[in-house]
Order: structure tokens, then sequence, then C-alpha cells
């Protein structure tokens, strides 16, 4: 079993619908038009969070986000064959990770957990533009 990050386009850009909460924060981010810095961005989305698993990245046409109405932020289980077998809702209200990890303990019999907080993060990776 493996687990992706993907960073598709920012939920609450400065310049597109920007939050004060985000500002005050200091996660204050301009849209990046181009995969080098979708890719820089999704790095330090990485390093602050800090995710351990691997992250790939939407191109700047939006084909993942589009395909998987994934904005600003969705679970999927899909199987190597590329068949959706678990949909989330969208989120925030929608994105609940307890739910998505309460139907793989189900449905594939493992048990769920991350991996060791002391590794250290894969790079993010460029992805084609066209979803799995």
């Amino acid at each position: 079993m493996e687990f992706l990050f993907v960073y598709i386009r920012e939920a609450h850009p400065s310049d597109g619908w920007p939050m004060e909460s985000n500002t005050e924060a200091g996660i204050d981010f301009r849209e990046p038009k181009t995969l080098a810095e979708r890719r820089e961005r999704a790095n330090e989305c990485l390093v602050a969070l800090p995710l351990r698993m691997t992250c790939v990245v939407d191109g700047p046409e939006n084909a993942v986000d589009a395909a998987y109405a994934g904005w600003p932020e969705r679970l999927f289980v899909i199987e190597r064959g590329g068949t959706i077998a678990y949909a989330g809702k969208q989120g925030p209200f929608g994105f609940l990770p307890e739910e998505v990890a309460d139907w793989l303990r189900e449905n594939v019999g493992r048990p769920v957990s991350a991996p060791a907080p002391d590794a250290d993060p894969p790079a993010p990776q460029a992805s084609s533009t066209s979803p799995p």
C-alpha cells in the first residue's frame, strides 16, 4: 500500500481567494503559475506539516484536480488498476482522515499507520498532467 500527497492548486491564494487567518499565520502565498513554482510550494508544505509520504504535483493545467474534483482537499483510495475504491467528500468539511482509515481497516485488513515520524519526507515529484 502506498500513500501519496497530491499537491494541486492553492485553496486560498493571496491573488485569488485570500483568507485573513492565512495571512495572520504567515501562510500567505500567491497561486504558483509554473510546475517549478508548484514543486517549490509543495516542498514547503512537506516541511511545514511535516508530511511523511511521497508527494506528487499536479501541473499548471490542473488535470488531476479536474479529474478528481480535489480542490481544496480530498481523500481517495485508488486501486492499482485505477479504479476508485473510496472517494471522500470535498474538504474542508468532507476531509475526514479517520473515515478513510476506518475504510482501509475494514477493506484492506491491515493496521493503518503513518510512516515513522523521524523519516525524512521524500522530495516532491512532478506528475504527468494526466490523472492516474
